[in-house]
């Protein structure tokens, strides 16, 4: 079974597959001759990426460890719509980061029944890859220097940062100082409710354990604003465009996603950054099919190839 992914539009398709015979010849994971654009939500339009066959990865441990096992095991996040998700009803998993790492497997030769996901909390990321319970870790993962001195990102593959998630047609609110006197709501302890607590004292605050906590709060107008990194509110808005949505403000801090993976496998990583590299278009037609919906353009980031 080859992985399929329903793509963005058949403008979008014709678009990207011009732009593919022009500048894009060797992506890999993608089929010779098929267009690398996604379809959204609603099209019938579809395109396949190949799952590399007969590949090999000279050097890397982590590809090695992968291949006698015979399957690659993926950490992941499942409480983050548009992002990394699980429907516990019809165990479907989607998302943007979800997706991504599929398309990694499937660049190493791994199709999806040769993937275990494996929910990993936040605080254990770093020690499942030490520990080698994960291959990769694929879920708002943001690079650090404390988090390189244990393990190795490949990446950027997406840049966001503090941002604001409000009702549909509230343009009235773009940034933090325009919510003096009104409250805005964050998961308990975050950095967000943090940065609003010391520089924003005239804003207040509401927090609850659960950011999905939050946006019921907001659709039923207990809370003004919702406020954490813009990607993860761009999933809540992509789900419900007609309720939700993102301000297009200046993002408070910048947090650069990567792929979490074993420290010193510099042949992986540089697998994984040639992919993003060579593979702009399927990197945007993830994004169109998972994030489009809720309005917010984003351009792929440059790989930072330390």
């Amino acid at each position: 079974m080859r992985f399929k992914k329903m793509l963005a539009s058949i403008g979008l398709v014709a678009a990207a597959a011009l732009a593919l015979s022009a500048c894009n010849s060797g992506t890999p994971g993608a089929p010779e001759g098929e267009t690398d654009a996604g379809t959204g939500s609603g099209d019938t339009s579809s395109a396949m990426w190949e799952v590399a066959e007969g590949f090999t990865l000279e050097g890397s441990p982590t590809f090695d460890t992968i291949q006698e096992r015979g399957k690659v095991i993926i950490g992941v996040k499942e409480d983050q719509p548009g992002l990394g998700y699980l429907d516990n009803v019809t165990g479907e998993r989607t998302g943007f980061d979800v997706d991504i790492s599929r398309w990694i497997a499937a660049s190493l030769g791994f199709d999806e029944d040769q993937i275990e996901f494996k929910p990993i909390a936040s605080a254990n990321r770093e020690q499942a890859i030490m520990n080698g319970d994960v291959d990769y870790y694929v879920g708002t993962y943001s690079i650090t220097d404390k988090r390189k001195a244990d393990i190795d990102f490949a990446g950027p593959y997406f840049i966001t940062g503090q941002g604001l998630l409000v009702r549909q047609g509230d343009t009235d609110y773009q940034s933090l100082e325009e919510l003096e006197g009104f409250t805005v709501c964050s998961a308990t302890g975050s950095t967000p409710i943090q940065n609003i607590k010391e520089n924003f004292p005239g804003i207040k605050t509401q927090e609850f354990d659960l950011y999905s906590a939050c946006v019921e709060s907001l659709i039923n107008g207990q809370v003004d604003a919702v406020t954490t990194d813009q990607a993860i509110l761009i999933g809540y808005a992509a789900q419900d465009p007609t309720n939700l949505m993102v301000t297009t403000g200046p993002l408070l801090t910048e947090e650069r996603y990567g792929i979490g993976a074993t420290k010193g496998d510099d042949v992986l990583r540089a697998h994984i950054n040639e992919l993003f590299t060579s593979g702009g278009s399927i990197w945007q037609a993830i994004f169109d099919a998972n994030l489009g919906d809720s309005g917010i353009v984003i351009d792929q980031p440059k790989v930072d190839a330390y």
